[in-house]
């Protein structure tokens, strides 16, 4: 499941990857790789696969789940995909609470008391998932861990989540689409040194 996410990622083109001409991340960093997953709400079949694939991390790992909660805001679609599949409540979570109205942070189902799945669609370096982690705690939710559909595999997201005290598992991951790219012949093996260098570095 893991390389056959990967490929598709590449194949819709969720996923780029230009190691000789760097994206810009909006946090400043250069990077080689870009992902933007909002793109497989464009492909049923890669969307249900997404799908089924989170349900299956979840039924595994979080079976005791009560809530699912989608990060703001590309979360938020796979885990209305996921809660409907599983018939379980949903919420989502903003990065802050909002300005004006109720002012609330997290939207939907209640989560106070109840044991809590987060669906993020990308880790980078963990801290919109940490964010959103830290708002339902807050709202006395007890978080039991969080999945997602990508990760760059960033040391610093280890750290994070490691420090949070909440266990995360993703569908797929950069060194097995890297895997998959060369299979597939969209990178060289140089193109493969810059790739692993620069997220060795981070």
């Amino acid at each position: 499941m893991v390389k056959a996410i990967a490929k598709s990622l590449l194949d819709i083109e969720a996923v780029s990857l230009s190691p000789q001409d760097m994206f810009t991340w909006s946090s400043g960093i250069q990077s080689p790789i870009y992902c933007d997953n909002r793109i497989t709400l464009g492909f049923p079949e890669v969307r249900e696969a997404i799908r089924d694939g989170l349900i299956d991390l979840i039924k595994k790992n979080f079976s005791d789940v009560e809530v699912v909660s989608g990060t703001a805001t590309a979360g938020i679609p796979h885990a209305a995909y996921v809660s409907d599949k599983l018939n379980l409540p949903m919420n989502y979570v903003r990065s802050k609470s909002k300005s004006h109205g109720k002012q609330n942070q997290i939207e939907g189902a209640e989560s106070k008391g109840k044991k809590v799945v987060v669906i993020e669609d990308l880790i980078s370096t963990g801290g919109s998932s940490i964010t959103a982690v830290e708002a339902l705690r807050t709202a006395g939710a007890e978080v039991i861990g969080v999945v997602a559909i990508f990760t760059y595999g960033l040391q610093k997201a280890d750290e994070m989540f490691a420090q949070a005290e909440v266990p995360f598992m993703t569908l797929s991951n950069y060194d097995e689409l890297i895997e998959v790219a060369e299979t597939e012949g969209k990178i060289t093996t140089n193109d493969i040194e810059t790739l692993m260098a620069w997220r060795n570095q981070l």
